[in-house]
């Protein structure tokens, strides 16, 4: 999936707990949409936005509230009438602010099984009184966390700020504001986007799904364990896109977490999290059969890509590495070559990439973007980077677009939105242009075809921008996925549209998290 959910589903939470540099963009907010054209300054995922709360301390190292006690918060100035009158249902997504310099993220839900961070409330009061829940973690440390949660104003509709406290085995240590906002009642303004017809609608019944490559007219879906349920491969035959016929699943013993697929030929490329590459033959596409694991070593591969006869793997761990493979026989891929970006003390490593024109385009999480020549896969020079405070690259496109090299990409926590980037000169990377949405949500996956771009965004949906004038990406459609009431919907921030493919027969296939397979018409 991403920065993977299980290498970085821990990972990210203790990333959105310590980083620096974000904020909780308490009103006044850029709207939803909104792009920053030409004169784009980088100014790292987060604009901090200083609170105005009335319940907010004096110093968040000074809380004056307790994780028990509702009545502890000092609420006085706060309007509890349209607190108490919220509807005790839906998933929130929220950035909670602690000082200038942190913030952190988390969601929560209030419907049918609530919830803080995906662990059941310890304590939830909601009514007339007000909003007050606390939720309940345990620490790597054995520590008991408590994170106590008072409303204080609704702004708007779906929206609800207010203050919270967190205590360490019953003492608080710090608190803050949040805002949160109930992700499916929190509309954007309009963009101009046409929705999407959605054409057809199947659920994956094997763990969570996260990608999918069509080819041979069937659609491959890798997911990943989701609870007892394990990961693996899912097959289903697209051949009449209006009505997917679900035809096999396939995993391994004690391996089926797997992230990522592309195919070329007859060969289907598994990214697999514990034995590196998994390949695959489809010459009879409703049938894979195993060929072998490759480089023959227990490796985890998060993503794959495949130019031309290249095969390339971006390895986590254990090296932070980027193997690269010779598929000109795509049923035996011949090991290239596994380079390295050197990664100073941010401990970044190669989560995605795209490939082109003799260029890898690395997303190397913490350490940033990084182009590195691949013409010769025995010498693999660090070309350029574009990196920022706080950065967690994860997706990206590049194609050429009025006679220059233009990169699409975007990363993996809250308040990660797309830029885009002139790479012609890959040692002077210039920021053009962003598109943002909600600070409360993350882009996942890209494709990019001419000069359509076509973006999973999570919570967001599916969002296609023209981006023929690439200073100013202009959305013109766009499908809603999340649906909060969904069985199989959670308040994570991995919710909604997460995997895209686009092979160009009138068709967008998505996966999403909750609801499976869609096939959307192209717009």
């Amino acid at each position: 999936m991403t920065p993977s959910l299980r290498l970085l589903g821990t990972g990210l939470f203790a990333c959105a707990l310590s980083l620096s540099g974000c904020s909780d963009n308490d009103p006044p907010v850029p709207d939803a949409g909104t792009v920053e054209p030409q004169d784009a300054v980088e100014r790292t995922d987060y604009v901090d936005v200083v609170p105005n709360e009335p319940c907010a301390d004096a110093s968040y190292a000074e809380p004056r509230a307790n994780c028990s006690d509702s009545s502890s918060f000092p609420l006085a100035g706060c309007d509890l009438a349209a607190v108490g009158a919220l509807e005790p249902a839906g998933v929130y997504q929220a950035i909670f602010r602690y000082n200038a310099e942190s913030a952190f993220g988390a969601g929560f839900r209030l419907d049918t099984v609530p919830s803080f961070l995906g662990r059941p409330l310890v304590h939830q009061e909601q009514g007339p009184q007000g909003f007050f829940i606390t939720g309940e973690l345990t620490t790597s440390a054995k520590k008991v966390q408590r994170y106590a949660l008072a409303g204080c104003r609704v702004p708007e509709p779906g929206h609800l700020t207010g203050c919270f406290v967190r205590c360490t085995d019953g003492v608080p240590d710090y608190s803050g504001t949040f805002h949160a906002r109930r992700m499916n009642l929190d509309r954007e303004k309009p963009t101009g986007a046409k929705a999407m017809r959605l054409v057809s609608e199947t659920p994956v019944a094997v763990g969570d799904s996260v990608d999918i490559y069509v080819t041979k007219g069937h659609a491959y879906v890798v997911s990943l364990p989701r609870g007892t349920e394990p990961g693996g491969l899912s097959v289903f035959n697209v051949s009449d896109p209006a009505h997917p016929g679900f035809v096999t699943s396939v995993s391994l013993p004690g391996d089926n977490y797997w992230n990522g697929v592309w195919a070329k030929g007859d060969a289907l490329y598994i990214a697999s999290a514990n034995s590196g590459v998994i390949v695959y033959d489809i010459t009879d596409p409703a049938k894979p059969q195993y060929v072998r694991a490759l480089p023959g070593e227990a490796l985890n591969v998060h993503t794959v890509f495949v130019d031309g006869d290249r095969l390339y793997a971006m390895s986590p761990s254990p090296n932070a590495e980027t193997l690269l493979f010779d598929v000109r026989s795509p049923l035996e891929p011949q090991l290239l070559n596994r380079f390295f970006v050197p990664r100073g003390l941010d401990f970044g490593y190669p989560h995605d990439a795209f490939a082109y024109q003799d260029r890898l385009y690395i997303n190397h999480t913490n350490t940033g973007y990084v182009v590195v020549d691949v013409k010769r896969p025995d010498v693999t020079p660090v070309l350029g980077t574009y990196a920022f405070d706080g950065q967690y690259s994860h997706a990206n496109a590049v194609g050429t677009i009025n006679g220059r090299t233009i990169a699409f990409e975007g990363g993996e926590r809250f308040g990660a939105h797309l830029r885009v980037l002139d790479v012609t000169d890959p040692a002077n990377i210039q920021l053009i242009g962003q598109v943002k949405k909600r600070p409360q949500t993350s882009i996942h996956n890209m494709v990019l075809n001419g000069t359509k771009l076509y973006v999973a965004w999570y919570h967001e949906g599916v969002r296609v921008f023209d981006v023929a004038n690439p200073k100013q990406p202009k959305e013109i459609a766009a499908f809603d996925s999340f649906q909060e009431a969904h069985p199989r919907s959670t308040s994570s921030l991995y919710q909604g549209a997460i995997g895209i493919r686009v092979p160009g027969d009138g068709y967008v296939y998505v996966v999403d998290l909750s609801r499976g397979l869609l096939v959307l018409a192209e717009p």
